[in-house]
C-alpha cells in the first residue's frame, strides 16, 4: 500500500512537470503568433516602392522553434532564404550602372556642345575681326580714291597753268648762232633733270640785235640751234618745246623801285624758261598711293 502511495505521487509529480514544461514551450509560439499577426498590417501599411520598381524585402516572421538562429539548418535552406536578397543586389547594381552611363553620356553631351558652342563664337569673333579689316581696308581706299580725285580735279582745273620753274640765259656773239661750251653746259644743267618727267613745257626766246626782219632771222637761228642741241642730246620732245624769234624786241628790265622797264639788248640773246603744270604732282601722288603698306 506504502509503494503504491509513492508511486501515484511520482505519477502526479511527472505529470505536472510534463505540464509545465508544456507552458514555457507554448508561450513563445503564441508570442510570436500575437506578434506576427500585429506587424503584417503595419508592414503592408508601410511598404513603399524602392529604385527597382518592387516592394521591399520583408523578414521572415515565422521564425520555428529555434528563434532566429537554427542550429539545424541546411545550406540550401540559407541559401533559399537569402537568394532574394543577392536578386534585389544585382539589380541594384545593374541600375547603379545604367545611372552612371546615363551621367557619363549626359556629360559627354554637355562638353560637347560647350565644345561646339565655344568654337561657334570664335569662329564668329574672327568673322567679326575679318569684317573689321575688311571695313577699314575700304575706307582706306576709298579715302584714297577721294585723295587721287582731289587732286585730279586740281590738276585737271589747272592743267594749262604753267608756272616758272627755272630760267636760263644763253649768250651769242654779235653775228653768231654757234653754242659756246658755257652755253651748252647751262642747257645741261636744265636739261638733265627733266628726263622721264611731265608736264612741263620749254620756251624758248631770241633776241638779236639790229633791225626788222634780219634781226628776227638771226634770233630765231639762234633760238632754234638750243632748240636743236636739246632735242638731240637730251632727248626732250619736240612737242614740249615752243620757240620764238623775237627779233630786237626789248626786254624788260627792274630798276630800284621794282617797276619793270624795256632794255635793248647787243649781240645775240636766247631766253630758256621751263615751265611746269601738276602733273608731275599727280604723277608723284599716285605712286605713293600705289606702293604697298609695310
Amino acid at each position: 500500500m506504502k509503494n503504491r502511495t509513492i508511486f501515484v505521487r511520482v505519477g502526479v509529480t511527472a505529470l505536472m512537470l510534463a505540464v509545465i514544461v508544456a507552458l514555457i514551450l507554448a508561450t513563445p509560439v503564441f508570442a510570436q503568433d500575437n506578434s506576427t499577426s500585429q506587424s503584417q498590417p503595419a508592414a503592408q501599411s508601410s511598404a513603399t516602392t524602392t529604385a527597382t520598381g518592387k516592394e521591399p524585402l520583408q523578414p521572415q516572421t515565422r521564425e520555428g522553434f529555434w528563434g532566429h538562429v537554427n542550429p539545424f539548418a541546411r545550406k540550401k535552406y540559407v541559401q533559399r532564404q537569402t537568394q532574394p536578397i543577392r536578386d534585389r543586389i544585382n539589380e541594384l547594381d545593374e541600375l547603379t550602372a545604367a545611372n552612371s552611363k546615363q551621367i557619363k553620356d549626359v556629360d559627354a553631351r554637355a562638353q560637347q556642345g560647350i565644345q561646339l558652342a565655344s568654337s561657334k563664337a570664335s569662329e564668329a569673333d574672327q568673322h567679326a575681326v575679318d569684317a573689321g579689316n575688311k571695313a577699314q581696308a575700304a575706307q582706306q581706299t576709298a579715302n584714297q580714291a577721294n585723295t587721287r580725285i582731289t587732286t585730279v580735279e586740281q590738276v585737271v582745273t589747272n592743267i594749262d597753268q604753267y608756272q616758272p620753274a627755272t630760267q636760263t640765259e644763253i649768250l651769242f656773239r654779235s653775228g653768231q648762232t654757234v653754242l659756246s661750251e658755257k652755253a651748252k653746259g647751262a642747257l645741261d644743267d636744265m636739261a638733265t633733270p627733266l628726263k622721264d618727267q611731265r608736264g612741263y613745257v620749254i620756251e624758248v626766246q631770241g633776241f638779236a640785235s639790229g633791225h626788222g626782219q634780219v634781226a628776227i632771222s638771226n634770233s630765231q637761228k639762234m633760238a632754234e640751234s638750243v632748240v636743236r642741241y636739246l632735242v638731240l642730246n637730251h632727248d626732250i620732245p619736240v612737242y614740249r618745246i615752243y620757240l620764238v624769234g623775237m627779233g630786237n624786241a626789248p626786254l624788260p628790265s627792274a630798276d630800284q623801285s621794282g617797276e619793270a622797264k624795256p632794255k635793248r639788248i647787243t649781240g645775240g640773246r636766247v631766253e630758256v624758261s621751263l615751265l611746269k603744270n601738276n602733273l608731275e604732282q599727280l604723277a608723284s601722288t599716285s605712286n605713293a598711293q600705289n606702293q604697298p603698306q609695310q
